[in-house]
């Protein structure tokens, strides 16, 4: 019996010894991720804990997390047996913020202030139903059938798909949401939100505020090799900074988002390892520092607040949009915007008209050609801020779609060629969701005349004509 405990107990000695190394430091990360989904989740959308639980937080680790809100003082937290408690705060205009035990929760705090659009247009360029309209070339029942695929079987768990909208030439054409979500919900965009932050560059630029091909204005950079780095490069991923971006272990990405209490200096303070635009890496970190740099184009915090929603947000009616800031009061330009799938529909739109909203253009037409432009080494699939399809990562998909990504498979994609914008929120990545069979379906709905058919229907038409003519004389 002496030797089977003392067995026993070098194997328990082994276990936690390994437990310790591989996973003791995560637990933090798994606990700050946990407490903050739960307070955006719950407050800004008003999910119940069991919904978040089973859905947002049902990531392996993650779900290791034991969560409890707080109704009253608004604010959730999140154990890990028992270890490593963590605390995220709701505020209204700001969202839920990870914060540590430095921080003042009595201090005074600064809101953006909204404006929400008040007219009687229908969507997209008014909050009122949009009108039903059929189109005589698209196959609806092919179309219906593509966005039926893309949700699960009941009692499946695998496309894990919340909603899918479908715009063509600014028409609702589909729409359909998951059990538990509609039309209201507000659904995290993650890294779509840096296609927000991008946007804002371009609207400054048209404004003639900033010029994004001169060096950033950062000056701790000023006296060594970084000080070369434009916002160009950083808007598209190849300023050459060091950075890390894994999401299942500790890293520049998962300590940014879940430990840092000001994210704009995660990616500032790292060293240069390649000249800028020579090495694409994908950055949440440049993304960050991005929002820091607009925060300093303004002469208050509050003007910084305030330039989000009235330059673009509100602007073109994303009135169910809540960017979140950190601690320091940053908005978080790489992860944290919700928005309902209408609403990031009008994103799309905004793009698909090459930046002009009902007749105002908020940036300038080439702006769009610049974010769907490749940036050197990305194979062809990124842009500014912003995928593409210009390499064929989705193999029958049209060639000039670019689009607002987002972890686990949040997508708005703009198609010009198609005049489509499509948006898929879920809990999945390409993966388990197969986005290029869903693209082909989608667009393979829309008839295409060929040359043939359609001379021969101009030659008809003509024939039509001229018979009514010669009726009428």
């Amino acid at each position: 019996m002496k030797k089977i405990f003392k067995i026993l107990g070098v194997t328990l000695l082994v276990f936690l010894v390994y437990f310790g190394y591989t996973t003791y430091f995560k637990l933090d990360l798994i606990s700050g991720f946990s407490a903050k989904s739960m307070a955006s989740g719950h407050f800004i959308d008003n999910r119940s804990q069991e919904l978040i639980e089973n859905n947002d937080n049902d990531i392996p680790k993650i779900d290791w997390a034991k969560n409890s809100i707080n109704e009253t003082e608004k604010y959730a937290t999140a154990t890990v047996f028992g270890l490593k408690e963590r605390k995220a705060i709701y505020r209204e205009g700001l969202g839920a913020t990870l914060i540590n035990n430095e921080f003042d929760v009595s201090k005074p705090y600064e809101v953006p202030k909204r404006t929400k659009l008040k007219n009687n247009l229908p969507f997209p360029y008014g909050n009122n139903e949009p009108k039903d309209t059929v189109f005589d070339n698209i196959d609806y029942a092919k179309l219906n059938a593509a966005v039926a695929k893309a949700f699960d079987k009941k009692g499946e768990i695998n496309k894990r798909t919340r909603s899918v909208l479908v715009i063509y030439k600014d028409k609702i054409i589909a729409e359909k949401y998951t059990e538990g979500i509609n039309k209201n919900s507000k659904i995290l965009g993650w890294s779509m939100t840096k296609s927000i932050t991008a946007t804002l560059y371009g609207i400054l630029q048209k404004q003639g505020k900033i010029d994004i091909y001169k060096p950033a204005p950062i000056a701790e950079w000023a006296n060594d090799e970084r000080a070369k780095i434009t916002i160009n490069d950083l808007l598209h991923m190849n300023s050459g900074l060091e950075w890390e971006e894994k999401y299942d272990k500790i890293c520049d990405a998962t300590k940014m988002l879940f430990q840092a209490e000001d994210m704009s200096q995660s990616q500032l303070i790292k060293p240069a390892q390649f000249k800028p635009n020579a090495h694409w890496n994908y950055s949440s970190g440049t993304s960050n520092l991005l929002s820091g740099i607009l925060r300093k184009q303004f002469k208050t915090h509050q003007e910084y607040l305030d330039f989000w929603y009235s330059a673009l947000i509100d602007k073109i009616g994303m009135n169910s949009m809540v960017v979140e800031t950190d601690m320091a009061g940053n908005y978080v330009g790489s992860s944290y915007s919700w928005a309902t799938t209408r609403d990031w529909a009008k994103f799309g739109l905004l793009y698909l008209h090459k930046g002009n909203w009902n007749g105002e253009q908020l940036f300038d037409e080439n702006w769009a050609k610049y974010v769907a432009t490749p940036t050197n080494g990305s194979n062809s699939e990124y842009g500014a801020h912003f995928w593409l399809n210009a390499g064929g990562y989705y193999p029958d998909a049209p060639r000039d779609l670019y689009s607002a990504n987002g972890y686990q498979g949040q997508k708005v994609f703009i198609i010009p060629s198609q005049n489509l914008v499509i948006v898929r929120m879920g809990l999945t990545e390409d993966a388990k969701f197969d986005f290029n069979r869903f693209l082909k379906e989608v667009v393979g709905s829309l008839r295409v005349i060929d040359d043939d058919s359609y001379l021969k229907e101009s030659l008809r038409m003509m024939q039509n004509k001229k018979s009514t003519s010669k009726h009428t004389k």
